[in-house]
C-alpha cells in the first residue's frame, strides 16, 4: 500500500510563510495562521510540503489505508486559500451561506481573498470544525 504523503514535517511554518510568493496570499495566511491559533490553542506544523495544520487525527478507511492528518489547517495554493475542514460542510449550511465569496469540495473550502470572506463567520466555521474533531478523538 502506497504511503501517505501528507505527514508532518517539522519544517519551519514561519519560514514556509516567508516563502509565499503572493503578497495578499502571504498576508492572509498570517491573518489564517493568528485565527487557527486562537481557536485551537495549538501551535501550527507543516504537514507535507504546503499544508499547516493543527492538532492531528487518525483514520482509517474500510479497505485498510490509514494515517494521520491535521485536525484543521491551511495552504496558501496559488490558485486559492485552501482551509481544511475535515468533517466536511454537513450542517454548515448556515454558515456558508453567510461567508461570502467561497467554493467547497468535500473537505476544503476554497477562498480567493480573506477581504472577500465575513472572517467572524469563517472563524465559527473552523471552530466548530475543530471542536467536532476533537470531541471525535475522546
Amino acid at each position: 500500500m502506497a504511503e501517505n504523503k501528507t505527514r508532518k514535517t517539522g519544517a519551519d511554518v514561519e519560514g514556509f510563510l516567508a516563502g509565499v510568493d503572493n503578497a495578499r496570499r502571504k498576508a492572509d495566511s498570517q491573518t489564517l495562521l493568528a485565527m487557527m491559533k486562537r481557536i485551537t490553542g495549538l501551535e501550527p506544523e507543516m504537514w507535507g510540503p504546503s499544508i499547516v495544520g493543527f492538532g492531528s487525527y487518525h483514520y482509517r478507511y474500510d479497505s485498510g489505508r490509514e494515517g494521520d492528518m491535521p485536525m484543521t489547517g491551511f495552504s496558501p495554493r496559488k490558485q486559492s486559500l485552501t482551509v481544511y475542514v475535515m468533517p466536511g460542510f454537513a450542517g454548515s449550511e448556515d454558515l456558508l451561506a453567510r461567508l461570502g465569496k467561497h467554493r467547497t469540495s468535500v473537505s476544503c473550502l476554497y477562498i480567493n481573498k480573506l477581504a472577500g470572506v465575513d472572517q467572524e463567520v469563517l472563524a465559527e466555521l473552523i471552530g466548530r470544525s475543530f471542536a467536532h474533531m476533537r470531541q471525535r478523538q475522546c
